[in-house]
């Protein structure tokens, strides 16, 4: 480094004025001697301590934590661009084109959407990657993992077709995926691209964090032995507007904390979002260097184009370096977006060329931007079409390609590249470049010459294909003929062309195509059935457990079994305490990349808290977003890793899917495999916690994911046997699905598992628990309960048969969802099937032939096992904890909720008198026997 004038100017950019420029100069000249001969961090060191002999004597330091509005990397450190610009700018003209035809076709007869400005706005930014970046899953390498912009997801397609990985008819059903011969999905959808993408991003916030815990998760798998993943980089494509998403900065602290140096983020700062400017009155870029600054990221800067540098290496006395710092985001989006025509053409309609919008807006920056003689003698020597041409450095390859070799290159930090573009860069016309009606762009169109009686579609069409010509003739597109334009044709140049050459040769150097899935399963072994019948044996009576502890005690068996065990991955949000998993600590440890550095409090102790850079466990902290995000990585890791991994994300159940469902639906749109357990969980479980931690919807929530499948178990072995099953579903078969299951904090006596003829009504969702028949019954009642609901069941079953002569048969509903599932696969296949044999839903075949009316009663909304209601015949009554929760006691809620046994039995009572077998006294009578308020408010409306 050489502390020449214009480094002076640069760093004085953001200073107040120098009063003794002569003793700056003797410290900087000191400095450089440092640099020379002392190195980088002997540098730093002397620095450090003078901050702090400075701050001793009472000078107050700046906090801020930014550099100029400069390039981070200056041009004598550039390294030299390696691939051949001409050809990588021909193939990028391409793929805009094509991204832009995508588009416009769709729309053209449809109206389907879709997004041109942000592709248009990294061009460079990927295609610099994809040429030189971007690894493929090969032989030698693991494969990176990309996590594209949603909303730039046309220019992947595009690139996909150049290589030949998509043909022409997908491209043309852009957002039409039921046309014949298939589409292609509007955004990265793995789901629906299983061969393509790896994961969705476009629900904003969620790729950035998701790439967090990714990059983390390759560590841990190094770590543990499970893969090589040294060489894997995560990277991530955002927008500058995203940043504005909790989730998306949420977590950045973790990733500079473990020095992920594996991750590399590109913020695509054009400066805008939907409506306007991200930060019309500051700076964007400048905000988000302190934020990953000061969160301890390698922050790299892309802000101006090759056509700067002389300008910057002039500029003596750091004036233009103060101008750029000056100027506000609103103000650049100003210089690209304004329209250059005067008041009176914009009143008459009068159009301008492209060669005079240039001159005008060269002109304005000229006397807005370079506003004062000093600044104007910078740029004398250029026209003003030159002015207005002077790029930003997202779309300059040669400081892009700088920027990724250097974050690639960096160690001990993760890397965030903060890149300034223009939005819809190159797209001509009305709602084009920089204009705040970019981002909706969908057609377009260039005002072109009235005609006298032009019909508006022939108005429209002409508009189009002005339009079309600006853009093929700015991206230099001749091979695309005017004849052509009106069908708005895709371009992939042929076989033995430069460009379709260079492309499959950079993309074979990198290992394979990108965006890319892997496909390819490979079953583990099965877990050995010993390690579940500790949980098929009774507890010892008046010893109690509750659901959560089985679970631990499972994990713990589970952990050690030869064939899975290593593959666990238990995750926990800071509440291993509540759900007793303390001794798991000490066992498995906590997974940390640097070990454990301290002696913790409860060393020697059963549940000592153990950190370990083998560690097993993931604690997460109070961070279910995190959680969630650790989850997907390592339930996608059968594909991105090939590795089995097995999550077991274990939380609040109230806080959930109501707080994460947008990571869920992430989630089985990635097709993760692995379990959800909510804890704690139910309306009516948690004493005295009170309405924010009482859970009585999550399963309905759960029931809207396609690929969840979901289970409210109420004894240990109806756990064991539910986990055995989705491991082998989801790790042996290869089913794409996940499980969601309940387990509570209440401990009471856990039944044995009466034989294995349960096993199948466990996993099918309903099985006969007990049955009851006093002699002398005439009056019988089918009872259905879930979960710890499942005990009130049974002891209303008792008082029913004591009290009032009725028998019995109680029924655990382990799934509602599994019987709802089977219910409408059924009734779809006999509706579109009348002259088949007609198929009859499991719930009905369960509870089809008994006799008398069904009470199904829940900790959940009643909206949950009403949901097979229309399949028993107008026969169920169902009880549930609709409304806000309360802190109390577990007896007190479920009595508020008339959710208790002495309303079961009510409920039964009353079915059997609307089904005339009983009379309403008898109804009346057990209301007051039972202490059961007939007036008192809704629980829901109180």
């Amino acid at each position: 480094m050489l502390v020449t004038p214009d480094v002076l100017a640069h760093t004085s950019a953001r200073l107040p004025d120098d009063v003794d420029p002569q003793e700056t100069a003797e410290w900087l000249d000191a400095i450089e001697a440092v640099l020379k001969h002392g190195g980088p961090e002997r540098a730093k060191f002397l620095l450090e301590t003078l901050i702090a002999a400075t701050e001793r004597g009472g000078a107050k330091m700046p906090g801020g934590v930014t550099t100029p509005y400069v390039n981070t990397i200056p041009v004598e450190n550039q390294p030299q661009f390696p691939g051949d610009r001409a050809v990588e700018r021909r193939i990028k003209s391409i793929v805009r084109w094509n991204a832009m035809a995508m588009v416009l076709k769709a729309n053209k007869n449809t109206n389907v959407g879709g997004h041109i400005s942000t592709f248009a706005s990294a061009a460079t930014l990927y295609e610099v990657g994809f040429n030189h970046f971007f690894h493929g899953k090969s032989a030698d390498h693991p494969g990176d993992v990309v996590f594209f912009q949603g909303h730039a997801s046309p220019g992947m397609y595009s690139r996909a077709f150049v290589e030949g990985r998509l043909d022409e008819l997908k491209l043309t059903n852009f957002r039409q995926e039921l046309q014949p011969g298939g589409g292609i999905s509007s955004y990265p959808h793995p789901w629906l691209m299983p061969d393509f993408w790896q994961y969705p991003t476009v629900s904003m916030g969620l790729g950035p964090i998701m790439s967090i815990y990714h990059a983390r998760y390759n560590r841990y798998l190094r770590d543990r032995g499970l893969a090589q993943t040294d060489k894997a980089r995560v990277w991530a494509f955002l927008g500058d507007g995203e940043c504005d998403e909790p989730e998306s900065l949420g977590s950045i602290s973790l990733a500079g904390r473990e020095k992920l140096d594996n991750l590399t983020w590109v913020i695509n700062c054009n400066l805008q979002r939907l409506d306007g400017p991200v930060r019309g009155n500051s700076k964007i870029i400048q905000e988000l260097e302190g934020i990953f600054r000061g969160a301890g990221w390698n922050v790299i800067k892309v802000v101006w184009g090759t056509d700067w540098d002389e300008l910057l290496k002039n500029d003596h006395t750091g004036a233009l370096s103060r101008r750029m710092m000056e100027v506000v985001d609103g103000e650049y989006c100003n210089y690209v977006g304004r329209d250059m025509r005067t008041p009176d053409e914009v009143k008459t309609g009068r159009l301008i060329s492209e060669e005079e919008d240039a001159e005008r807006r060269g002109q304005y920056i000229r006397d807005t931007f370079f506003n004062t003689p000093e600044l104007k003698a910078l740029v004398e020597h250029l026209s003003n079409k030159q002015v207005a041409a002077l790029k930003r450095g997202g779309h300059d390859p040669l400081k892009v390609f700088a920027a990724y070799k250097a974050a690639t290159e960096h160690k001990g930090q993760p890397t965030v590249i903060l890149v300034k573009t223009v939005k819809g860069y190159g797209i001509p016309g009305d709602g084009g470049q920089g204009k705040f009606t970019t981002h909706q762009l969908k057609k377009l169109t260039v005002q072109v010459e009235a005609v006298p009686d032009m019909k508006p579609e022939e108005k429209a069409k002409r508009q189009m294909l002005a339009a079309l010509r600006q853009f093929r003739e700015r991206f230099e597109l001749p091979a695309i003929s005017d004849e052509e334009l009106e069908h708005i044709p895709f371009y992939r140049p042929s076989a033995d062309s430069a460009e379709a050459k260079y492309v499959q040769a950079r993309r074979a150097a990198l290992g394979g195509p990108q965006p890319f899935r892997n496909n390819q399963f490979v079953p583990c072994r099965p877990p050995e059935r010993k390690n579940f019948e500790r949980l098929y044996a009774a507890t010892i009576a008046g010893k109690g457990q509750s659901t959560t502890l089985a679970w631990v005690n499972l994990m713990t068996q589970l952990c050690r079994d030869a064939n899975v065990g290593p593959l666990l991955v238990p995750i926990v949000p800071d509440e291993g305490q509540t759900f007793g998993m303390p001794p798991m600590y000490k066992t498995f440890g906590m997974y940390s990349s640097v070990g454990q550095t301290y002696t913790p409090v409860d060393k020697g102790s059963l549940s000592e808290y153990r950190e370990s850079k083998t560690g097993q466990i993931l604690q997460e902290g109070i961070n279910e977003a995190g959680s969630m995000a650790s989850w997907i990585a390592a339930g996608t890791a059968y594909s991105t890793h090939g590795v089995n991994t097995i999550p077991f994300y274990i939380y609040y159940s109230m806080f959930g899917f109501q707080r994460i469902g947008d990571l869920a639906w992430a989630a089985a749109d990635a097709r993760c495999r692995g379990f959800l357990m909510g804890a704690t969980a139910g309306r009516t479980t948690i004493n005295g916690e009170g309405l924010q931690h009482e859970d009585g919807h999550s399963h309905l929530v759960a029931m809207t994911i396609p690929t969840c499948r979901t289970y409210d178990p109420a004894f240990a072995y109806e756990l064991a046997v539910i986990v055995e099953e989705g491991i082998n579903a989801m790790y042996v078969r290869g089913e794409e699905c996940f499980y969601y299951l309940t387990i509570y904090n209440e401990s009471y006596d856990m039944p044995a598992m009466p034989n294995e003829d349960v096993r199948a009504g466990i996993i099918k969702g309903l099985y006969p628990v007990k049955t009851v028949r006093p002699e002398g019954a005439k009056l019988e009642v089918q009872l259905l309960g879930s979960g710890v609901i499942l005990n009130e069941a049974l002891r209303a079953q008792g008082i029913l048969a004591e009290k009032y002569g009725v028998a019995s048969t109680v029924y655990s509903a382990t799934s509602y969802q599994m019987l709802r599932k089977d219910a409408i696969e059924c009734e779809r296949h006999n509706r579109l099937h009348p002259d088949a044999p007609k198929k009859t839903p499991y719930v009905a075949q369960v509870l089809g032939s008994t006799k008398g009316p069904i009470v199904a009663t829940s900790d959940y909304m009643r909206a949950l096992p009403e949901t097979v209601a229309p399949y028993l015949n107008g026969r169920l009554l169902a009880l549930g904890t609709d409304g806000f929760g309360r802190s109390e006691t577990r007896k007190a809620l479920r009595r508020f909720f008339e959710v208790d046994a002495e309303n079961v039995v009510v409920a039964a009572l009353y079915s059997l008198f609307q089904q005339g077998q009983l009379d309403p006294g008898t109804v009346k009578k057990a209301v007051a026997e039972l202490g059961i308020s007939p007036d008192s408010p809704h629980p829901w409306t109180v």
